[in-house]
């Protein structure tokens, strides 16, 4: 088993943004959705770094990362997720995305392209709104819910993350990471994603391998994703599983990620000193 490390990338903006590092070999970064923080992603965390190098990140004002007044445009946390990306000297990362990332990847796409990643898996997100219509009224109303009962609001999110029991000790565990993110943070990330959600121009620079994994209430955005798409991108759905399907079925899904990596092309790996390719902006957290 990896010893996990914890490290720091400070953003251009000056936000630090925390991430977890597990494992050796190609790079498999993973990007939690609205509320979340890295460690939703325990099982990928487990079960991958046995063969990749396994990187997931609070994005900011979620888990341990920074909760600045600003930056919660989808282009903004792109860009932090980049900035990761240059700070390791990621050779060829597999970008993952789960819920409000995927909106987040496709701006990382249109912004910087995807030459210089391996390949990107987008994971149960909205894309965009107009596709999931049955969607949007329940992510309105928890929003709606989250500043009136904070409490009731997240209990009754959870409920809809899973279709497989799952233990009392986890549940808090992932309620206590969802109390980090400010109230105001949260409310306007979601109104962030819903609003910022023409994707033309990212889909025009797609040019690596790219997957949706998707539960079965989203199936309208996932033929939308289809419809644009066409052969370029590969589908995967998950019947009987809630909005985390990385949890309902972690080893169908840790399977699917390593089938899709086993695909790419090879790419060196290299490590880069005692900061495993850190640049000067990146340091180990103590």
């Amino acid at each position: 088993m990896h010893m996990t490390k914890h490290g720091i990338v400070t953003t251009s903006d000056g936000t630090n943004i925390h991430y977890t590092d597990t494992g050796e070999g190609r790079a498999i970064v993973l990007i939690p959705g609205w509320l979340s923080e890295a460690a939703i992603w325990e099982p990928q965390i487990a079960g991958l770094s046995t063969s990749y190098r396994v990187i997931a990140i609070d994005p900011r004002s979620q888990g341990d990362s920074d909760k600045p007044s600003f930056g919660h445009l989808p282009e903004a946390r792109a860009r932090d997720y980049k900035e990761v990306v240059d700070a390791l000297e990621l050779n060829r990362p597999v970008m993952v995305g789960w819920s409000m990332a995927c909106g987040e990847l496709m701006r990382y796409v249109e912004l910087f392209g995807d030459e210089e990643l391996g390949g990107i898996v987008m994971v149960d997100g909205l894309l965009p709104p107009e596709a999931n219509p049955n969607v949007v009224p329940i992510l309105a109303y928890f929003t709606n819910l989250l500043q009136r009962n904070r409490k009731q609001a997240i209990e009754e999110f959870l409920s809809v993350w899973y279709k497989t029991p799952q233990s009392e000790t986890y549940l808090e565990s992932v309620k206590r990471g969802t109390d980090k993110t400010p109230t105001d943070a949260a409310i306007a990330l979601m109104h962030n994603m819903l609003v910022s959600n023409d994707f033309s121009g990212a889909f025009s620079r797609l040019s690596r391998p790219l997957l949706f994994a998707y539960q079965e209430l989203l199936q309208q955005g996932a033929d939308y994703l289809k419809s644009q798409l066409g052969e370029r991108i590969q589908m995967e759905r998950f019947d009987a599983a809630g909005h985390a399907v990385f949890v309902d079925n972690p080893v169908r899904f840790n399977a699917m990620i390593d089938e899709f990596v086993q695909r790419l092309p090879h790419v060196a790996v290299t490590e880069v000193g005692g900061g495993r390719g850190m640049t000067a902006r990146g340091r180990l957290a103590q």
